[in-house]
C-alpha cells in the first residue's frame, strides 16, 4: 500500500506514544514531502483511527484466549464461636474454630460449534479492515494537502502577474507623463493611466490575499500555527505532451477498485459480516465443556499438623458441562436475522463505495480532458494577445493610439496570462489525481 501514499515515504504512521504531541513547527519553507508528512502526523482523525486499531488488537487477545482453559486460584480464612459447623466433620459443635479453605478451579469449552473460532477470525478480518481505513484516511489527507499546496503555488504566480501588470502601467504612466509635459500626448491620458495603475494596485493587494488565504488553509491542514513566516518551496510545474495518461476511465476504473484501500475495507466489511452469520448459527448448537476442581482445608481444633491436615483433606473432582438450546424464546432465530441483515447491508456500503469510486474516476477523468483542451486554448490564445499587445505598446509610444486602447490590449494579456496559469495548474492536479487512482507515486518536482 505504499505506492497509495503517492510515493512521499507517509507509511510510518504515528507512533502510539507521541499521540500527545504535536509535530514541530517547520523553521523555513518547506517542500511537499515535508507538508503531507506534518499533516499525516498532526492529523486527529488518523490517530483516532489508530487508536481504534489498539482497541480491535484488546480484542483480538481477548477472543484467541477464549480458546484456552482458564485457571482461578483462591481462599478464605474463618473464625466461628458459639454452634457452628465443623467444616472437617460437618457436624455441629459449640466452641471456637479456625479454619483456611484453599480452592483452584479450571473450565474450558470443548465444542461450541465454532463460535469461538469465528469470532476470532471476524475479530481479525476488522482489524484488516481498519488498517485499510487508515490508509484510505492517510490517501484522503495527502490529497487535500497536495491540492492545498498547489493552490498556494497558483496563488504565488497570480500575485507575479499582479506585479508585472503593476510595474508596467508604472513604466508607462512615467513615460506618459513626460510627453504630457512635452505637450505630445493630452493630458487625459496620464489621467487614464493613473486610474489604472490605482486598478493594479487594488488588484495586486487582493492577489496577496489570496494567497495568504491560500497559505492559511494549508497550515490549518497541517494542523500547525499560521504565522507570516511560514513559506513553501515552490517546485518545478511543467506540461509536456505525455502529461495525461492514456488510459480510459474503465480502465483506470478497473485497477482502482483492485488496490484502492476504501474498497478493500469495504469487501472486509461484507467478510466480517459473514463470520457474524455463522456466530449467531452457532447459538443453535450445544455447548460441552470440561471443568475441574481442587480443593482442601484446614482446622485449628485438631492437633494435626498443618501440612497434614491439608494432605489429608485433599480433593478433586472433574466433569463435562453440556448445554443444549431447547427454546431459546426466539433469540438465535433473531440473532441470525440481524447477521443477515448485516451482511446486506455491508453488502450495500461495498456497492456504494465502488460506485463512488467509479463516479469520482470518471469526474476526474472528464475534468482533465476538459482541463487540457482549455490549457490548450489558452496557449493559443496567449500568444496572439502577447503579439497584439507588443503592437500596441509600441503604437501607445508612437501616439498611433490613445491610452484606453493600450490599457484593454494591456488587460487582456493579463487577463490571458491569469487564466493560462489557472488552466496550468488545475490541469496538473487533476491529472495527477488520475496517476493517483492508477496506483502511480505523484511527483511535483
Amino acid at each position: 500500500m505504499k505506492k497509495f501514499l503517492l510515493g512521499f515515504a507517509l507509511a510510518a504512521g504515528i507512533g502510539f506514544s507521541t499521540f500527545a504531541q504535536q509535530a514541530a513547527i517547520p523553521t523555513g519553507p518547506i517542500d511537499l514531502e515535508t507538508a503531507v508528512s506534518i499533516a499525516l502526523e498532526n492529523n486527529l482523525t488518523l490517530k483516532r483511527s489508530e487508536l481504534n486499531q489498539l482497541t480491535n488488537e484488546a480484542t483480538l487477545l481477548q477472543n484467541q484466549g477464549a480458546r484456552y482453559p482458564n485457571l482461578t486460584a483462591g481462599g478464605s480464612a474463618n473464625f466461628n464461636w458459639g454452634r457452628s459447623i465443623n467444616p472437617a466433620t460437618n457436624l455441629f459443635e459449640t466452641q471456637r474454630i479456625g479454619n483456611i479453605n484453599l480452592n483452584a478451579s479450571s473450565n474450558v469449552t470443548v465444542f461450541n460449534a465454532g463460535r469461538i473460532n469465528n469470532t476470532v477470525k471476524q475479530t481479525k478480518t476488522v482489524m484488516e479492515q481498519g488498517y485499510y481505513t487508515i490508509e484510505s484516511t492517510k490517501n484522503s489527507i495527502t490529497l487535500d494537502v497536495i491540492n492545498f499546496y498547489v493552490n498556494v503555488v497558483f496563488n504565488q504566480e497570480q500575485v507575479k502577474i499582479a506585479e508585472n501588470q503593476l510595474n508596467t502601467t508604472q513604466d508607462q504612466l512615467e513615460r506618459t507623463i513626460k510627453l504630457v509635459n512635452a505637450g505630445s500626448l493630452p493630458y487625459s491620458d496620464q489621467l487614464d493611466l493613473q486610474s489604472q495603475l490605482a486598478t493594479n494596485n487594488v488588484d495586486l493587494i487582493n492577489a496577496k490575499a489570496t494567497l495568504n488565504g491560500s497559505m492559511l488553509t494549508l497550515a490549518q491542514a497541517l494542523q500547525i500555527p499560521y504565522t507570516s513566516d511560514f513559506q513553501i518551496k515552490k517546485p518545478e510545474l511543467s506540461v509536456d505532451d505525455t502529461f495525461m495518461v492514456s488510459e480510459s476511465s474503465a480502465t483506470i476504473f478497473q485497477t482502482a477498485v483492485e488496490t484502492m484501500p476504501e474498497i478493500k475495507a469495504a469487501m472486509l466489511g461484507v467478510e466480517s459480516a459473514e463470520y457474524d452469520i455463522k456466530i449467531a448459527k452457532a447459538g443453535y448448537s450445544p455447548t460441552l465443556a470440561i471443568g475441574a476442581n481442587l480443593g482442601t482445608n484446614y482446622v485449628d481444633i485438631y492437633e494435626d499438623k498443618f501440612a497434614d491436615q491439608l494432605d489429608f483433606n485433599f480433593s478433586q473432582s472433574a466433569g463435562l458441562q453440556l448445554s443444549i438450546p431447547v427454546f431459546s424464546r426466539f433469540t438465535n432465530k433473531a440473532n441470525v436475522q440481524r447477521a443477515n441483515v448485516q451482511k446486506k447491508l455491508a453488502e450495500l456500503s461495498e456497492l456504494e463505495a465502488k460506485n463512488q469510486l467509479r463516479q469520482d474516476i470518471e469526474t476526474a477523468f472528464t475534468n482533465a480532458l476538459a482541463s487540457e483542451q482549455s490549457y490548450q486554448a489558452s496557449l493559443t490564445r496567449i500568444e496572439s494577445l502577447e503579439e497584439s499587445f507588443r503592437i500596441a505598446q509600441q503604437r501607445f509610444e508612437l501616439g498611433a493610439i490613445n491610452s484606453v486602447d493600450f490599457q484593454v490590449a494591456q488587460n487582456n494579456l493579463f487577463s490571458a496570462q491569469s487564466q493560462l496559469i489557472y488552466d496550468k495548474y488545475t490541469y496538473i492536479f487533476r491529472v495527477k489525481v488520475l496517476d493517483f487512482y492508477l496506483g502511480n507515486p505523484i511527483n511535483l518536482n
